[in-house]
């Protein structure tokens, strides 16, 4: 079986009739993209690891307890599903969600090297570290629209549901976050 060829909506319905493989399969497809959102916004691996978790009980809770009707939006489900969650967390805490540099994965470790030595590792982690600290500085609305779309790979349509907001207001807040990353990189020179 080549499982990804088959649609989200195959595996939820064969999870509800009692395939477990197919909900491994689901958090298979879906985990590093979910987790790099997630550790992206809560900058600590261990209570990323947490919400990652407490978004799979959702999902079960809710598939088993025939609440899923996102037919077609199984991802975009998902991940409105750990939003919550980071947004809950942060709420109980008092504090506001700022994205700042942290140990966790790399996300631009996805860029494959050659012929890598130390000089390429650290250029490629002050690189990292600056365009970390360029994100950090956007507007809340333009970083999160930014994250969404590179870093947990949603469309502008899904997003827009995602922040309830149009679809312009989403693209126009990517337009802005763009434009701003660019400045920052002409007034301090920055080779990112």
């Amino acid at each position: 079986m080549i499982t990804y060829l088959i649609q989200d909506e195959e595996l939820v319905k064969g999870y509800l009739q009692g395939d477990e493989e197919c909900l491994r399969l689901l958090i298979k497809r879906y985990q590093r993209k979910l987790f790099s959102y997630i550790l992206f916004m809560v900058k600590d691996r261990a209570l990323a690891e947490d919400i990652f978790q407490d978004t799979f009980y959702k999902v079960i809770s809710t598939l088993k307890g025939g609440k899923y009707h996102e037919e077609g939006k199984f991802y975009p489900w998902v991940v409105r599903i750990s939003r919550n969650l980071v947004i809950d967390h942060f709420r109980k805490i008092k504090k506001m969600t700022v994205v700042t540099d942290s140990d966790g994965n790399d996300l631009l470790g996805k860029i494959k090297i050659a012929e890598r030595n130390r000089e390429d590792e650290i250029t490629e982690q002050e690189n990292h570290y600056m365009l970390k600290k360029l994100i950090n500085s956007l507007p809340p609305e333009q970083k999160e629209v930014l994250i969404l779309r590179h870093y947990a790979d949603l469309s502008f349509k899904e997003i827009a549901d995602l922040t309830h907001v149009s679809i312009n207001t989403s693209l126009g807040r990517m337009r802005y976050a763009l434009i701003n990353m660019r400045k920052m990189i002409m007034k301090y020179n920055l080779s990112v």
